[in-house]
């Protein structure tokens, strides 16, 4: 009897498979923002228009979140977050213990790939100053994730940001997710408001009375958030597209069906997210599927992950491994997990677009969310041809270094006039010339 995923499975063997692999694709990018031209980026303009002061921040975050806050309600006092971190301490002990070991987890990844620990800041032709104050986007609507706040204020502390905001919509109990709140007071940020969504985006860039700006927005989150990063990037700095959720999992043979139907679900129940499998093997990708349909049931969001794999996810069964990679860079996922045993490490090379690789069968998506140190806040859409995961590098400046001495400019001057005046800037010339003339300058 047919059954409502089948249609997600596709192979090179049907007359159609380009066309529909392209549909795959056109749902993932779909789901990253709304591009130039999307009926539905004109709210989005609309909100970034309108708040421009605390009464529309909490117009908007009734409307979405179904929440009443006054002004004054936006904040998180250091008070409610203390008292989140003891009840934490108190009740769950293990979890605590868990975040902890997370943070120094990603503090020390952060810190032994941050450029300023390198040669290279020796070099005195340049200078790394970390960014002053820094938004992070804390998604909290389909699930709340306290994990983001680990995997993008850690980061900026390694790079030495002294302001760190964290805004969040209230969607537990009219506030935020109180492991959230236990997590920010761990990493001593007092700086916390209930508020999310493209209305706190704009708050941060503009400024309202209770909400002061920042100079980069980073962290995850839907539609809104990152069309709303996208349009006021310029104003401030942003991170990346990063959001919502995808992965895209090689698999050959070797894999096994149950283990990659599981990743494939651990992104889909994000909902909206998106899972893809791409495969050389048609037994494989039917073991997978029917590994779908049997797990997808025992899930507590199974109706909505169902819908998002329907409606945002595939698997594809390519002729041979090469089309497979060639199809992979195209499709340039935030995670790509490749579960094709010894030939593993083989294909990772030649992966040239992906925010996040896991190799191997004991590498899913989740450890790098929660454990293994890079951060999960990664480049979505296609944005990773462009985009780099976020990293400690992400929250410093860097500012070019120039002093020449008298003989220095002397022996460089005659090239620097000719490369000013071939381009007609007559001023740029007689700036060099003038110093090469100290008896007429003194004169």
């Amino acid at each position: 009897m047919p059954h409502e995923l089948d249609q997600i499975l596709i192979s090179h063997e049907q007359p159609d498979f380009r066309n529909r692999l392209g549909k795959f694709l056109d749902s993932k990018l779909g789901l990253s923002h709304f591009g130039v031209g999307a009926p539905n980026r004109h709210p989005v303009e609309e909100i970034l228009d309108e708040v421009v002061n605390d009464e529309a921040v909490a117009k908007y975050t009734e409307r979405f979140d179904k929440v009443t806050l006054t002004p004054d309600q936006f904040r998180v006092s250091k008070e409610d977050l203390k008292k989140a971190h003891e009840e934490l301490k108190k009740n769950n002990p293990k979890l605590l213990a868990s975040i902890q070991q997370a943070i120094k987890n990603v503090r020390k990844y952060q810190e032994e790939i941050f450029i300023t620990n390198k040669k290279v800041n020796q070099h005195p032709g340049i200078k790394y100053t970390p960014i002053k104050r820094v938004g992070i986007c804390v998604p909290g609507a389909s699930a709340p994730l306290p994990s983001t706040v680990i995997m993008c204020a850690v980061p900026a502390q390694v790079a030495g940001v002294k302001e760190i905001v964290v805004v969040s919509p209230p969607r537990y109990e009219g506030s935020i997710h109180p492991v959230t709140l236990a997590v920010c007071n761990e990493l001593g940020i007092d700086e916390v408001y209930r508020v999310g969504g493209a209305q706190a985006v704009a708050a941060l860039t503009f400024s309202t009375e209770k909400i002061k700006e920042v100079d980069k927005i980073v962290g995850p989150g839907n539609q809104w958030v990152q069309t709303a990063k996208q349009l006021v990037f310029g104003t401030v700095g942003i991170d990346s597209i990063a959001g919502p959720s995808e992965v895209l999992i090689i698999a050959n043979e070797k894999a096994n069906p149950a283990w990659v139907a599981a990743d494939m679900l651990s992104q889909a129940e994000h909902n909206p997210g998106c899972a893809f499998l791409f495969s050389t093997s048609q037994k494989v990708a039917g073991n997978v599927l029917e590994e779908l349909k049997k797990q997808v049931g025992q899930l507590n969001r199974s109706k909505e992950t169902i819908a998002c794999l329907k409606a945002h996810s595939g698997i594809a069964v390519f002729a041979n491994m090469d089309e497979l990679v060639k199809k992979a860079n195209e499709f340039t996922a935030e995670h790509l997990e490749i579960q094709c045993g010894e030939q593993s490490r083989e294909i990772e090379k030649k992966i040239k677009n992906a925010g996040a690789i896991f190799i191997g069968d004991y590498s899913p998506v989740a450890v790098g969310d929660y454990w293994a140190g890079p951060s999960h806040t990664l480049p979505t859409g296609i944005s990773a041809k462009f985009f780099s995961a976020l990293s400690a590098n992400d929250f410093i400046k860097s500012t070019s270094i120039i002093e020449y001495d008298k003989e220095m400019l002397a022996e460089s001057a005659e090239d620097i006039i000719r490369l000013a005046e071939v381009e007609g800037l007559d001023a740029h010339a007689k700036s060099i010339k003038i110093r090469q003339s100290p008896l007429k300058n003194d004169s």
